[in-house]
């Protein structure tokens, strides 16, 4: 008879297709599901765009209020139902600065292994004295429960952890891996046919985005910048890939400044990586990253990024692709380097996968690491 598998249990907002979320689920398909499962607690009541794959990869999903609806207490008392009717290997939370709550909440299970991730570098609730406060007193319930701190970058680490921490080396930071062989391949498909296929003119000037429609993203800058192109040159048209809460927002700034027309919104989409062959331009401004995890399979793709300089550089896989500049220069400059990398031409398919494996973002080599963490073999 087949051994259960180790199950460990994920604490996510939800498993919608942001950063985070889309790193857990490359681990999980990549991985020995034999030996290990993946379980996951969401705080949202409507259906996350990753659900349906994780049930038929065999994992569970259950489903709670988060901490801010139920209060401290109430919180600790759902997690430990959960935690105390099933067995778990590990807990890993990935909620930034609320992530001491679900390792303490396995530390009174007496769950060994307990790790928090930090995939932010903000903190949205501001900067005053009190704010400062409650960040101190959330670190220290990690500093309290946690068996191992993570991240997927040193900007990030000093945001969640503290800068003495990761000083001492306390901090793993894990690579934020993807499949590069999904968005290479795809080279070969007719960049014109997906053009035809949105409704679009085939000597069309393509500025691509994927990101959550929310204030961090910045999509009111990216349709400044896109204004200015297209005064400029009318073939530019951009791609807008992602859902969110300011989405209908966005659309009515867009159309505002009389550019609708040359913006497809186009939700949430699982072609992400054949979308991406029609991108003249990356650009990504957004306010704050943790990582950037789509400005590495922009560059799988071939595509030259344009992206804020609040991104952390080890986005910028070596390839000649990726342009950083600040959000407090001018529109002009923004509008500058899109036209300047346009001429760039795609690195060579075999580069490409050469730079992503050796700098440590093929998930194949990531997925040890996150086993290690759980206490098991691979």
């Amino acid at each position: 008879m087949n051994a259960e598998p180790n199950r460990v249990l994920h604490i996510v907002s939800s498993m919608d297709r942001g950063g985070a979320e889309t790193l857990i689920m490359n681990v999980y398909r990549n991985m020995d599901r034999r030996k290990v499962q993946f379980d996951f607690v969401t705080h949202s009541t409507e259906k996350g765009d990753f659900e349906d794959e994780i049930l038929e990869l065999g994992g569970r999903i259950f489903k709670i209020s988060s901490l801010g609806q139920l209060g401290p207490f109430l919180y600790l008392k759902e997690l430990i139902n959960i935690m105390k009717s099933n067995h778990f290997s590990a807990v890993h939370s990935h909620t930034d600065y609320q992530s001491g709550f679900p390792a303490l909440a396995a530390k009174l299970c007496g769950i060994k292994n307990r790790i928090c991730h930090s995939h932010s570098t903000y903190w949205q609730r501001g900067d005053s004295s009190s704010e400062r406060i409650t960040l101190n007193f959330l670190r220290s319930i990690i500093r309290i429960a946690a068996t191992e701190y993570c991240s997927c970058s040193k900007e990030a680490a000093q945001f969640l952890f503290g800068k003495k921490v990761v000083d001492k080396e306390k901090v793993r930071i894990l690579n934020n891996g993807i499949i590069p062989g999904h968005f290479i391949r795809d080279f070969k498909i007719d960049r014109k046919s997906i053009i035809r296929e949105l409704g679009l003119p085939d000597d069309s000037k393509i500025v691509g985005h994927v990101g959550r429609f929310s204030d961090s993203k910045n999509h009111s800058f990216l349709l400044k910048v896109m204004k200015k192109l297209i005064e400029q040159d009318n073939r530019f048209n951009a791609l807008l890939i992602g859902d969110g809460p300011i989405r209908g927002q966005i659309e009515h700034e867009a159309l505002k400044l009389g550019i609708y027309d040359h913006i497809k919104f186009l939700g949430v989409r699982t072609d992400i990586a054949r979308l991406m062959n029609a991108f003249d331009v990356f650009l990504f401004p957004s306010k704050f990253e943790g990582f950037g995890i789509v400005t590495v399979e922009a560059q799988c793709s071939g595509t030259p990024c344009v992206i804020s300089d609040t991104v952390p550089n080890i986005t910028d896989m070596g390839l000649g692709l990726v342009s950083y500049l600040s959000l407090d220069a001018n529109i002009d400059s923004w509008c500058s380097k899109v036209s300047e990398v346009l001429i760039i031409e795609k690195p060579d398919q075999e580069k490409i996968m050469e730079e992503v494996t050796n700098r440590g973002y093929n998930i194949q080599n990531n997925v040890n690491d996150w086993v290690s963490l759980y206490g098991l073999a691979t």
